[in-house]
């Protein structure tokens, strides 16, 4: 999904909260360093801003000049057990805090969110490289978690049974499970983090943040504004870090619960470790979502939808389309229109007004995608649209750019299907059927989404039918639900039971407590030896 490295749990570039403030934001060097100083981004834990103590930081790039433009903290095993430590702490009274309390609360937090939109967004940009309507996007969605869990009360009702014996009632409640943690991806620093932290919050437990170490600045301004919001100090914590702060997550004890985002590797790591440890894991991984196309649909619509949902965020998302899977006759028009529309997109910097697509987040990762456009050929594709020839890439001093490239004629056999390419590298196979077409979707190992575009209402309902995808788009090439549904994959997409955020994010921050009770008349209790009977 979307991906961290191998090395650690997520990838990490950031920038420091001085350098993007807006002019004159009380924000700037909040952070703990100084104005034209490359400094470092550090900790929050118990409130407040916590240097590094283990001598270790790792580069904070700008994608879009390729310079370190600060570095940040990785926290040792001491780091981490001081942050659960003081969430541990929090614990007991925010747990007791009344559920109006905690929603006039997030009610604060999510209009002090919308209020600084922009800032966070200037982060996004400075550090992942997504221009600024992306990056504003991206917030936007994160908002609308917020908004969820200030619903609280009534996501939290348990049911009541009155009578279910005679004399005796039964119902259920749900309470919170206690320190949980989140480790989140470089692709989406500011929306993850809200898919996890708001519910979590919101159900009573206190929660421990390891955000990707690539762009880690926005979830310290996050931390500053749900202080000004009035979250108690240890309930919302940040430490930064590699796979030594992602292991102490993984093994410190007093850790219930850990909610994931990352590639399918780490991702079944995470379950596997986390789970061995006594915990709670949901862990998303990796994807792979086909756009299929019937020969009936809209040749422009589906082209639009192809180019928006291939190269947005330059192709760094999970629900990216990364293989649109053309039937019968629609494949040479289709192809046609999706490459009449790429010169007409603006790769550029954020700082760019016109930009709509930014630079990948780190070289390293720019160049594993541009080479499957030597991978590609090799094995028996058309390149029809090369990004390595945009000029940008050349000229930016080592910015991170890759333009807009197009793959046709790609096979299962292929290492540009096979893998997880995150970028903007859109593939093209041609199918003869509907029937191959959804063979293709049910037989890749991964099953995030998927789309389908056609004007059959029939073919339509039978694909939401068949596809063996956790979310499915009909003419809508993105499906990722609203805040009040869930969001999660099927097979290799997903380690764990509950999808992430919603109803079922409410489920996994909470455990069901059932509650059996008599109040009987004086003089009428008596031993009853017997198991208990409902008649």
């Amino acid at each position: 999904m979307m991906h961290p490295e191998p090395s650690g749990a997520t990838e990490g570039q950031g920038q420091t909260m001085t350098q993007v403030a807006e002019p004159g934001s009380a924000r700037a060097g909040a952070n703990g360093h100084e104005t034209g100083a490359i400094g470092a981004v550090h900790h929050w834990i118990g409130g407040r801003i916590v240097e590094g103590a283990s001598g270790r930081r790792g580069p904070v790039y700008d994608p879009a000049t390729g310079r370190i433009a600060r570095e940040v903290d990785f926290a040792n095993d001491d780091e981490v057990g001081a942050a659960v430590a003081a969430a541990t702490a929090a614990f007991p009274a925010w747990r007791s805090t009344s559920l109006s309390k905690r929603t006039e609360i997030l009610f604060r937090v999510r209009n002090l969110v919308e209020t600084h939109r922009k800032e966070i967004a200037g982060h996004l940009t400075a550090e992942h490289g997504k221009v600024p309507s992306d990056a504003l996007g991206e917030v936007a969605r994160g908002i609308e978690n917020l908004e969820f869990a200030c619903g609280i009360p009534n996501l939290l009702k348990g049911g009541f049974t009155e009578q279910a014996s005679t004399g005796v009632d039964v119902f259920q409640i749900r309470q919170p499970i206690g320190v949980v943690a989140g480790i989140t991806p470089f692709n989406f620093p500011a929306m993850v983090p809200m898919w996890m932290f708001a519910n979590a919050i919101a159900c009573g437990n206190t929660f421990v943040l390891k955000p990707s170490e690539k762009d880690p600045s926005a979830s310290m301004l996050i931390a500053e504004l749900l202080h000004d919001a009035g979250v108690p100090d240890g309930v919302f914590n940040v430490v930064h870090g590699d796979k030594v702060a992602v292991d102490a997550i993984l093994t410190h004890p007093d850790i219930a619960a850990i909610s994931f985002v990352g590639s399918t590797p780490i991702a079944r790591y995470i379950y596997e470790t986390g789970t061995k440890n006594g915990k709670r894991v949901q862990a998303l991984g990796g994807a792979k979502n086909h756009m299929i196309v019937l020969p009936d649909a809209d040749i422009d619509m589906a082209a639009d939808a192809a180019v928006s949902a291939g190269y947005g965020s330059a192709g760094e998302r999970c629900m990216a389309i990364a293989t649109v899977v053309a039937v019968g006759a629609v494949a040479d028009p289709l192809v046609e229109a999706i490459k009449a529309r790429l010169p007409k997109i603006k790769v550029g910097p954020g700082s760019d007004p016109d930009a709509e697509m930014g630079p990948l987040v780190t070289k390293q990762h720019r160049d594993k995608v541009a080479s499957y456009l030597d991978s590609g050929p090799a094995q028996g594709a058309t390149v029809v649209t090369d990004g390595r020839e945009h000029p940008l890439y050349d000229e930016s001093e080592g910015g991170f750019f890759l333009g807009l490239s197009l793959i046709d004629n790609v096979t299962t056999d292929m290492d540009a299907y096979k893998d997880e390419i995150f970028g903007p590298v859109l593939t093209v196979m041609r199918v003869d059927t509907y029937e191959e077409a959804v063979h293709l979707v049910n037989d890749n190992p991964y099953g995030n989404g998927t789309a389908i575009f056609t004007r059959d209402g029939g073919a339509a309902r039978q694909f939401q039918f068949e596809a063996k995808a956790g979310m499915v788009g009909i003419n809508v090439p993105i499906p990722v639900p609203v805040a009040y549904y869930s969001f999660g994959g099927w097979k290799a997409s997903l380690f764990g039971d509950l999808h992430m955020y919603g109803p079922e994010g409410i489920q996994f921050y909470t455990r069901a407590k059932i509650v059996t009770q008599r109040w009987p008349d004086p003089g009428t209790s008596k031993v009853d030896l017997g198991f208990p009977r409902t008649r």
